[in-house]
């Protein structure tokens, strides 16, 4: 990644949206099952009231990384089409001449078919290159090597 603003494709933001809204809803379910000032009874009880807690500080911070994702996405903008981003949509050609159009996403959970993750080392090895780009990158298998055909909307391709 760049380290400035990154933008995301559509699917990312709509997993990210959808992530957001379970995490407000269990957030609101959790919330609820907090006695607020009440005097806890035994210590089994007190166990329970700090797990829950613990659980709506792990609900806030992830909440509050989404939302900082979804600004720092609008803030970027669309994908680059001339550099591959994250977001971009990339038609590359393997060295066993297959052809593949894949989207530079950063979220392994909303993985398909067509979705690289920007830390994979396909993904790495294809940020910030350009059409016409030959491309070696390293997996645990050995070294494997692509051509950047072009790059677009998968939209584009369907």
């Amino acid at each position: 990644m760049t380290g400035g603003p990154e933008p995301i494709s559509a699917a990312a933001r709509e997993g990210f949206e959808r992530e957001l809204a379970d995490l407000r809803t269990e957030r609101e379910t959790v919330a609820r099952t907090l006695k607020g000032g009440e005097e806890v009874g035994d210590r089994g009880d007190s166990a329970d009231e700090l797990q829950r807690a613990e659980t709506l500080d792990r609900l806030d911070r992830r909440i509050a990384e989404i939302d900082g994702r979804l600004r720092e996405a609008s803030v970027a903008g669309a994908p680059s089409a001339d550099a591959v981003g994250v977001g971009s949509t990339v038609t590359v050609r393997f060295a066993d001449s297959t052809e593949s159009t894949v989207q530079i996403g950063e979220v392994a959970e909303w993985q398909d078919r067509n979705m690289v993750t920007a830390d994979s080392p396909l993904g790495r090895a294809l940020l910030g290159r350009h059409a016409g780009d030959t491309v070696t990158y390293e997996t645990p298998e050995g070294s494997g090597t692509v051509i950047v055909l072009s790059l677009g909307d998968l939209g584009d391709k369907a």
